[in-house]
């Protein structure tokens, strides 16, 4: 774009860059100033100006008494403190609207900024208030079709993992059974071993395939779902122990789904973050719903960030309207919780 403007202006690159600089310079030094100081200092001129005019040819006496003189700066001084208080004041709806905006994000959604202060600024905070509105409707259903095609992918490749390299894998196995009962006794050793390596790999693609496609939560429910989940996390070298205790209201499939993928993600970052060896998974009643509880005695949070996996169990707490916190655990570690209220995720 750059080098279509040189050539159309007739003038050189250097030129160019250099007058883009200047107004990038002139904008950022005029941003610099609030709007508070603009509108005072302004004010304050005009104020300042009358005032010497009064203290020129215009005046009560000539030459100006200093009681005059006194009267004049000391009224001077009220009307530029009286500005000052009702700018201040004036401009604090914007203010607020600024740290609002500063600290908007749209995986917290609900907070927003008190209408008030006069039509204008009343009206942009409104403006304001109705974007964020549309903004989360429009991320919540974004988010809801890119979480059930992703759901739709992982149900097609658990499917093909299971039915078509499991059943290769199987064909391999029995192939290999027969080789090994024809097979030299120097012979039988070697394929033994690749027998072992085989069915190692076919438990691993099953394993693969449950995990994309959680068959035991349809067929079995959610708490055997979830006993299963962290059956399968105790068998890789983190002890889970699983609770789930009470009578349960009736979850939705959908509200079901999202509270089994935060267990699965939250001791997947558990196994793979928290350098944890112990964790707790905890399904139960809450005061308005049912509460989630992923807990581990690892490192906690400390300064990092939150990447992927928070970000996605947070958007999934959102479709089903439940609350997410990452807060640290008594005694170390940190505690995931999910609450699903009734109004929202329960049948």
């Amino acid at each position: 774009m750059g080098v279509v403007t040189d050539i159309r202006s007739g003038r050189s690159p250097e030129r160019v860059d250099g007058a883009v600089h200047c107004v990038k310079a002139g904008r950022s030094g005029s941003a610099s100033v609030s709007l508070f100081w603009r509108i005072f200092s302004l004010n304050a001129a005009g104020l300042v100006v009358a005032t010497a005019l009064l203290l020129g040819p215009v005046t009560v006496s000539t030459p100006v008494l200093v009681g005059e003189a006194l009267v004049l700066l000391g009224g001077l001084v009220l009307l530029l403190a009286g500005n000052a208080l009702v700018l201040r004041f004036g401009l604090v709806p914007l203010q607020r609207l600024d740290r609002a905006m500063a600290t908007a994000d749209l995986l917290r959604p609900g907070s927003r900024p008190v209408v008030s202060g006069p039509a204008e600024t009343a009206g942009l905070i409104t403006t304001y208030n109705t974007m964020l509105d549309r903004l989360e409707a429009e991320r919540a259903a974004g988010t809801a079709r890119a979480l059930s095609a992703q759901e739709s992918e992982r149900h097609r490749i658990a499917r093909e993992l299971h039915d078509e390299v499991g059943q290769t894998l199987t064909a391999v196995l029995l192939q290999l059974k027969r080789v090994a009962d024809r097979a030299p006794e120097d012979l039988r050793e070697e394929v033994g071993q690749a027998q072992e390596a085989t069915r190692a790999g076919l438990d691993e693609i099953r394993r693969i395939a449950r995990r994309l496609r959680p068959g035991v939560l349809e067929e079995l429910g959610l708490a055997s779902a979830l006993r299963s989940l962290a059956g399968g996390f105790t068998t890789h070298g983190l002890t889970v122990r699983p609770h789930v205790t009470g009578e349960l209201p009736d979850l939705t499939p959908e509200a079901e789904l999202v509270v089994y993928r935060v267990a699965q993600e939250g001791l997947t970052n558990t196994a793979r973050h928290a350098t944890a060896d112990q964790a707790e998974l905890r399904l139960q009643p809450g005061p308005d719903g049912v509460e989630l509880l992923v807990r581990d005695n690892g490192t906690g949070l400390g300064d990092a960030t939150e990447g992927a996996g928070i970000t996605g169990m947070r958007e999934r707490a959102l479709l089903i309207g439940a609350t997410l916190t990452l807060e640290p655990a008594r005694g170390g570690g940190t505690d995931v919780r999910l609450r699903v209220p009734v109004t929202e995720g329960l049948r």
